[in-house]
């Protein structure tokens, strides 16, 4: 943590940090369904095997070839998201710790839903590639209302062909209520969809647990290869503080960052489902 000044008060302890850093893990649907990965290193590099060491059946007693295994690499840089919450000279001197967890709280859903925002679409630098911009991602057409979970077999079928395990699914809201509200029979009234069995509130595709973000485009669903989708961060999260930029109204302003990118080493194990347009 980084204090610009001296007199910022007792809204701010030592692990401050994790009051913004835990709310974004636990609010981004990135850091739900990938697999984090810390770093000091400007850029992360991803080592990608390209090809197998030689091997097959040989005679006994006879020489083996010997032969290298191939190695790529893949770089990410991660990028700078930031969230500034302006809070009033009376909230900064509070030492209620509900204080600090409430701005730990604004500035981490800042955090989270740029971040998510940039996994999910396709944007400009300096925000991150994600997946909507995602070179060999596995696509499976679905129809414009799903009757069937026939996409979510055949998604699953092109991960594991990539080599990969779809452990979650992602959509937009308004993608789900229709799949949710599907029903196992004509007729009946069970749902189609499974509940997570330690997660209230939270259905199941096929065993895979299915998350929420507005930050999906309406229509689309990824089924995520949680291994091989990987969350970097770099160097945790970094609080300032300053108390002159808002000196005339008698505020203070706090300011959270965390870098992150996105790393995807096989990226045909990720599967983008897209609905046919109505």
């Amino acid at each position: 943590m980084t204090l610009n000044s001296a007199n910022a008060g007792p809204i701010l302890p030592v692990e401050y940090g994790k009051l913004v850093s835990k709310p974004v893990e636990a609010l981004s649907a990135a850091f739900l369904v990938g697999t984090q990965v810390n770093t000091s290193a400007h850029t992360y590099k991803v080592p990608i095997l390209a090809s197998d060491v030689p091997a097959g059946a040989v005679a006994e007693g006879a020489e083996i070839t010997p032969g290298d295994a191939v190695f790529t690499e893949l770089n990410v840089t991660p990028a700078k998201f930031a969230g500034l919450s302006i809070v009033s000279r009376e909230v900064a001197d509070d030492s209620n710790p509900s204080a600090s967890t409430e701005v730990g709280k604004s500035i981490a859903r800042q955090i989270a839903h740029s971040v998510d925002h940039a996994l999910f679409n396709v944007m400009s630098a300096p925000n991150p590639a994600g997946l909507a911009a995602l070179s060999g991602i596995s696509e499976v057409d679905a129809p414009a209302a799903f009757t069937d979970l026939d996409p979510f077999h055949e998604a699953i079928s092109l991960s594991e062909a990539a080599g990969g395990n779809i452990t979650a699914w992602v959509a937009n809201p308004s993608t789900l209520l229709p799949l949710n509200q599907l029903k196992d029979a004509e007729g009946s009234a069970r749902n189609l969809l499974n509940a997570a069995p330690t997660e209230a509130g939270r259905s199941t595709i096929l065993g895979r647990a299915v998350f929420a973000s507005s930050h999906v485009p309406d229509g689309v669903v990824y089924g995520i290869s949680g291994e091989d989708l990987q969350i970097v961060v770099r160097e945790g999260t970094r609080l300032d503080i300053d108390n002159s930029a808002y000196f005339s109204s008698d505020r203070v302003g706090v300011r959270g960052t965390m870098r992150v990118a996105f790393a995807v080493p096989v990226p045909a194990t990720q599967v983008r489902i897209t609905q046919a347009a109505e």
